[in-house]
Protein backbone atom coordinates (compact mmCIF):
# COMPACT_ATOMS: atom_id res chain seq x y z
CA UNK A 1 0.00 0.00 0.00
CA UNK A 2 3.01 2.57 0.64
CA UNK A 3 4.27 1.37 -2.28
CA UNK A 4 1.01 2.26 -4.36
CA UNK A 5 1.01 5.51 -2.81
CA UNK A 6 4.52 6.50 -3.03
CA UNK A 7 4.55 5.71 -7.21
CA UNK A 8 1.10 8.25 -7.02
CA UNK A 9 3.42 10.84 -5.82
CA UNK A 10 6.49 10.13 -7.86
CA UNK A 11 4.22 10.06 -11.34
CA UNK A 12 2.45 13.15 -10.06
CA UNK A 13 5.86 14.96 -9.82
CA UNK A 14 6.79 13.91 -13.56
CA UNK A 15 4.31 15.19 -14.91
CA UNK A 16 4.73 18.66 -13.02
CA UNK A 17 1.36 18.37 -11.59
CA UNK A 18 2.66 20.23 -8.64
CA UNK A 19 -1.33 21.88 -7.29
CA UNK A 20 -2.40 18.36 -7.45
CA UNK A 21 0.55 16.67 -5.69
CA UNK A 22 0.42 19.31 -2.94
CA UNK A 23 -3.29 18.42 -2.79
CA UNK A 24 -2.70 14.62 -2.50
CA UNK A 25 -0.10 15.29 0.52
CA UNK A 26 -2.63 17.05 2.27
CA UNK A 27 -5.15 14.03 1.85
CA UNK A 28 -2.51 11.37 3.17
CA UNK A 29 -1.53 13.67 6.17
CA UNK A 30 -5.23 13.76 7.13
CA UNK A 31 -5.64 10.32 6.75
CA UNK A 32 -2.46 9.23 8.69
CA UNK A 33 -3.96 12.27 11.49
CA UNK A 34 -7.03 10.11 11.32
CA UNK A 35 -5.61 6.84 11.85
CA UNK A 36 -3.51 8.27 14.66
CA UNK A 37 -6.83 9.43 16.32
CA UNK A 38 -8.69 6.02 15.57
CA UNK A 39 -5.95 4.43 17.76
CA UNK A 40 -5.90 6.62 20.61
CA UNK A 41 -9.69 6.23 20.83
CA UNK A 42 -9.66 2.74 20.44
CA UNK A 43 -6.53 2.58 23.48
CA UNK A 44 -8.37 4.74 25.17
CA UNK A 45 -11.91 2.94 25.01
CA UNK A 46 -9.28 0.29 26.59
CA UNK A 47 -8.11 2.08 29.03
CA UNK A 48 -11.51 3.53 29.93
CA UNK A 49 -12.58 0.01 29.92
CA UNK A 50 -10.02 -1.40 32.88
CA UNK A 51 -10.62 1.30 34.80
CA UNK A 52 -14.16 0.42 35.11
CA UNK A 53 -13.64 -2.93 35.43
CA UNK A 54 -11.39 -2.11 38.46
CA UNK A 55 -14.42 0.15 39.76
CA UNK A 56 -16.42 -2.65 39.75
CA UNK A 57 -14.32 -4.61 41.41
CA UNK A 58 -13.88 -2.23 44.38
CA UNK A 59 -17.33 -1.35 44.65
CA UNK A 60 -18.29 -4.96 44.84
CA UNK A 61 -15.57 -5.19 47.42
CA UNK A 62 -16.61 -2.52 49.32
CA UNK A 63 -20.38 -3.78 49.27
CA UNK A 64 -18.98 -6.80 50.90
CA UNK A 65 -17.27 -4.64 53.94
CA UNK A 66 -20.37 -2.91 54.64
CA UNK A 67 -22.90 -6.04 54.70
CA UNK A 68 -20.62 -7.41 57.48
CA UNK A 69 -20.31 -3.69 59.00
CA UNK A 70 -24.04 -3.11 58.35
CA UNK A 71 -24.39 -6.72 61.10
CA UNK A 72 -21.56 -5.43 63.62
CA UNK A 73 -23.50 -2.03 64.15
CA UNK A 74 -26.71 -3.52 64.93
CA UNK A 75 -25.08 -6.14 67.19
CA UNK A 76 -23.28 -3.74 68.89
CA UNK A 77 -26.38 -0.69 69.15
CA UNK A 78 -28.05 -4.25 71.04
CA UNK A 79 -25.37 -4.27 73.18
CA UNK A 80 -25.32 -0.61 73.97
CA UNK A 81 -28.92 -0.61 74.51
CA UNK A 82 -28.76 -3.63 77.36
CA UNK A 83 -25.83 -1.51 78.82
CA UNK A 84 -28.05 1.24 79.42
CA UNK A 85 -30.46 -0.77 80.82
CA UNK A 86 -28.30 -2.70 82.96
CA UNK A 87 -26.61 0.63 84.07
CA UNK A 88 -30.34 2.25 84.94
CA UNK A 89 -31.09 -0.96 86.84
CA UNK A 90 -27.55 -0.47 88.93
CA UNK A 91 -28.77 3.50 89.59
CA UNK A 92 -32.12 2.06 90.58
CA UNK A 93 -30.00 0.16 93.07
CA UNK A 94 -27.98 2.93 93.95
CA UNK A 95 -31.31 5.52 94.57
CA UNK A 96 -32.35 2.87 97.09
CA UNK A 97 -34.25 -0.32 95.64
CA UNK A 98 -33.98 -3.44 97.64
CA UNK A 99 -31.72 -5.71 95.91
CA UNK A 100 -33.37 -9.37 96.53
CA UNK A 101 -30.82 -10.94 94.14
CA UNK A 102 -26.97 -10.66 94.11
CA UNK A 103 -27.30 -12.63 91.28
CA UNK A 104 -28.99 -9.72 89.51
CA UNK A 105 -26.93 -6.79 90.92
CA UNK A 106 -23.57 -8.80 89.23
CA UNK A 107 -25.62 -9.35 86.33
CA UNK A 108 -26.31 -6.00 85.39
CA UNK A 109 -22.92 -4.37 86.91
CA UNK A 110 -21.03 -6.50 84.60
CA UNK A 111 -23.22 -6.04 81.44
CA UNK A 112 -21.92 -2.18 82.10
CA UNK A 113 -18.35 -2.58 82.74
CA UNK A 114 -17.53 -6.01 79.79
CA UNK A 115 -17.50 -4.31 76.62
CA UNK A 116 -15.48 -3.94 73.29
CA UNK A 117 -15.00 -1.39 70.87
CA UNK A 118 -16.55 -1.71 67.46
CA UNK A 119 -15.29 -3.62 64.88
CA UNK A 120 -14.60 -1.73 61.16
CA UNK A 121 -14.72 -4.13 58.39
CA UNK A 122 -12.92 -1.50 55.56
CA UNK A 123 -10.13 -3.69 53.76
CA UNK A 124 -11.76 -2.35 50.43
CA UNK A 125 -11.60 1.15 51.25
CA UNK A 126 -7.89 0.95 52.94
CA UNK A 127 -7.03 -0.59 49.47
CA UNK A 128 -8.78 2.14 47.81
CA UNK A 129 -6.96 4.91 49.82
CA UNK A 130 -3.43 3.35 50.03
CA UNK A 131 -3.12 2.69 46.16
CA UNK A 132 -4.48 6.48 45.02
CA UNK A 133 -7.21 5.17 43.36
CA UNK A 134 -10.36 7.12 44.75
CA UNK A 135 -10.45 8.95 41.94
CA UNK A 136 -11.74 6.06 39.86
CA UNK A 137 -14.61 6.00 41.72
CA UNK A 138 -17.17 7.79 39.23
CA UNK A 139 -20.30 7.94 41.74
CA UNK A 140 -19.83 11.02 43.93
CA UNK A 141 -22.67 10.42 46.34
CA UNK A 142 -21.45 6.88 46.54
CA UNK A 143 -17.80 8.78 47.07
CA UNK A 144 -19.01 11.23 49.23
CA UNK A 145 -21.30 8.33 51.49
CA UNK A 146 -17.99 6.23 51.64
CA UNK A 147 -16.03 9.26 53.49
CA UNK A 148 -19.07 10.22 55.71
CA UNK A 149 -19.17 6.92 57.24
CA UNK A 150 -15.56 6.91 57.86
CA UNK A 151 -15.83 10.35 59.38
CA UNK A 152 -18.66 8.13 61.73
CA UNK A 153 -16.34 5.47 62.71
CA UNK A 154 -13.82 8.09 63.92
CA UNK A 155 -16.56 9.88 66.12
CA UNK A 156 -17.97 6.26 67.26
CA UNK A 157 -13.68 5.38 68.12
CA UNK A 158 -14.16 9.38 70.49
CA UNK A 159 -16.93 8.18 72.01
CA UNK A 160 -15.54 4.93 73.08
CA UNK A 161 -12.06 6.64 74.13
CA UNK A 162 -14.42 8.60 76.45
CA UNK A 163 -16.13 5.37 77.69
CA UNK A 164 -12.86 3.53 78.30
CA UNK A 165 -11.38 7.03 80.56
CA UNK A 166 -14.62 6.88 82.76
CA UNK A 167 -14.39 2.75 83.55
CA UNK A 168 -10.57 4.01 84.46
CA UNK A 169 -11.29 6.50 86.20
CA UNK A 170 -14.72 5.91 88.04
CA UNK A 171 -15.29 2.34 87.83
CA UNK A 172 -12.78 0.06 87.59
CA UNK A 173 -10.00 0.84 90.67
CA UNK A 174 -13.26 0.94 92.68
CA UNK A 175 -14.85 -1.97 91.59
CA UNK A 176 -11.25 -4.33 91.74
CA UNK A 177 -10.48 -2.69 95.01
CA UNK A 178 -13.54 -4.10 96.45
CA UNK A 179 -14.62 -7.17 94.70
CA UNK A 180 -13.44 -10.82 93.94
CA UNK A 181 -13.27 -10.24 90.15
CA UNK A 182 -12.85 -14.24 89.57
CA UNK A 183 -16.16 -14.94 91.64
CA UNK A 184 -17.93 -12.12 89.95
CA UNK A 185 -16.72 -13.34 86.68
CA UNK A 186 -18.23 -17.02 87.28
CA UNK A 187 -21.34 -15.92 88.39
CA UNK A 188 -22.32 -13.66 85.61
CA UNK A 189 -20.66 -16.36 82.69
CA UNK A 190 -23.12 -18.93 84.88
CA UNK A 191 -25.69 -17.07 84.49
CA UNK A 192 -25.18 -15.31 80.27
CA UNK A 193 -24.67 -19.09 79.77
CA UNK A 194 -27.72 -20.03 81.52
CA UNK A 195 -25.66 -22.64 83.48
CA UNK A 196 -23.44 -24.23 80.13
CA UNK A 197 -20.01 -22.88 81.26
CA UNK A 198 -19.07 -20.65 84.82
CA UNK A 199 -19.94 -21.30 88.14
CA UNK A 200 -22.98 -20.07 90.49
CA UNK A 201 -20.57 -18.69 93.02
CA UNK A 202 -22.07 -16.81 95.61
CA UNK A 203 -21.64 -13.17 95.98
CA UNK A 204 -20.52 -11.39 98.63
CA UNK A 205 -23.88 -8.42 100.01
CA UNK A 206 -21.25 -6.71 102.57
CA UNK A 207 -19.10 -6.24 99.01
CA UNK A 208 -21.74 -5.24 97.32
CA UNK A 209 -23.55 -2.77 99.77
CA UNK A 210 -19.29 -1.23 99.87
CA UNK A 211 -20.11 -0.05 96.15
CA UNK A 212 -23.25 1.01 96.38
CA UNK A 213 -22.10 3.75 99.23
CA UNK A 214 -19.58 4.92 96.94
CA UNK A 215 -20.49 8.39 95.05
CA UNK A 216 -17.42 7.61 92.27
CA UNK A 217 -18.83 4.32 91.28
CA UNK A 218 -22.40 5.52 91.00
CA UNK A 219 -21.29 8.48 88.61
CA UNK A 220 -19.38 5.96 86.72
CA UNK A 221 -22.89 4.22 85.80
CA UNK A 222 -24.13 7.86 85.03
CA UNK A 223 -21.47 8.36 82.36
CA UNK A 224 -22.01 5.00 81.22
CA UNK A 225 -25.60 5.79 80.63
CA UNK A 226 -24.63 8.93 78.53
CA UNK A 227 -21.91 7.28 77.25
CA UNK A 228 -23.40 4.43 75.35
CA UNK A 229 -26.85 6.66 74.62
CA UNK A 230 -24.32 8.90 72.46
CA UNK A 231 -23.08 5.76 70.86
CA UNK A 232 -26.38 4.53 70.05
CA UNK A 233 -27.41 7.42 68.34
CA UNK A 234 -23.98 7.33 66.25
CA UNK A 235 -24.73 3.60 65.86
CA UNK A 236 -28.18 4.56 63.97
CA UNK A 237 -26.96 7.31 62.27
CA UNK A 238 -24.11 4.60 60.54
CA UNK A 239 -27.19 1.95 60.05
CA UNK A 240 -28.69 4.71 57.84
CA UNK A 241 -25.87 5.76 56.22
CA UNK A 242 -24.51 2.15 55.41
CA UNK A 243 -27.90 0.84 54.50
CA UNK A 244 -28.08 3.81 52.02
CA UNK A 245 -24.42 3.30 50.38
CA UNK A 246 -25.18 -0.25 49.97
CA UNK A 247 -28.24 0.34 48.02
CA UNK A 248 -26.51 3.09 45.83
CA UNK A 249 -24.01 0.27 44.92
CA UNK A 250 -26.57 -2.52 43.79
CA UNK A 251 -27.73 0.26 41.33
CA UNK A 252 -24.44 1.06 39.75
CA UNK A 253 -23.51 -2.93 39.64
CA UNK A 254 -26.77 -3.36 37.74
CA UNK A 255 -26.08 -0.54 35.78
CA UNK A 256 -22.97 -1.85 34.25
CA UNK A 257 -23.92 -5.73 34.27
Amino acid sequence: MIKFFRKIRQNMIKENKVSKYLLYSIGEIVLVVIGILIALTINNNNEAGKIKIKELDYLMGIKSDLQLNLKELNAYKVLRETSVNSAETILGFFEGEEIVDLNKFNLHNLNVQVWYPIKKNDNTFQELINSGNLAIISNSSIKNTLLNIQMGYKQISFLEDHLTYDFENYMYPIYFSITDLKSDLENYTFQVSKGAEGINKKLSEEKIELLLNNQTFKNGFMLSVFANNKLIIEYNTMILMTEKLIASIETELEKNK
